[in-house]
């Protein structure tokens, strides 16, 4: 059994007075998802966090490691994937899409988030977000 690990964030921003959600569909799978990618050697999970959001998105973020959420699941026969998730505040918010990873970019209101969102895992993050976030 092969072990993968990635951490992500549910990136937000004030918008308008709404808070607004980072969401990005994905070249290879057409799924709509957080930014997030595997842990490299000697990365902690907050730091695996930052280097990929900033990597596909071109966002900075503050990262709040208060909230970390986990999601696992088999990507393919014999692989087991943990995904760690933590909740990031924007310090910019136009983003570049990294564009050999990311088909699209969009700022969601975290209401409208699970109607984009792809999967029903996704979905329990951004309502645990939502809560926390209050």
């Amino acid at each position: 059994m092969i072990k993968e690990k990635s951490c992500g964030a549910v990136v937000y921003r004030k918008y308008h007075g709404n808070t607004e959600i980072l969401l990005i569909k994905h070249v290879n799978s057409g799924h709509w998802s957080f930014p997030k990618g595997h842990v490299e050697k000697g990365e902690t999970e907050v730091e695996t966090a930052h280097r990929e959001i900033l990597e596909e998105t071109s966002i900075d973020t503050i990262i709040d490691p208060t909230f970390r959420e986990t999601v696992s699941y088999s990507p393919k026969k014999d692989t087991h994937k943990i995904v760690v998730y933590f909740i990031a505040k924007a310090k910019n918010t136009n983003f570049i899409p990294q564009e050999e990873e990311i088909a699209d970019i969009r700022w969601i209101e975290i209401d409208r988030a699970c109607s984009v969102l792809t999967y029903d895992n996704d979905k329990g993050i951004v309502n645990k977000a939502k809560s926390f976030l209050g």
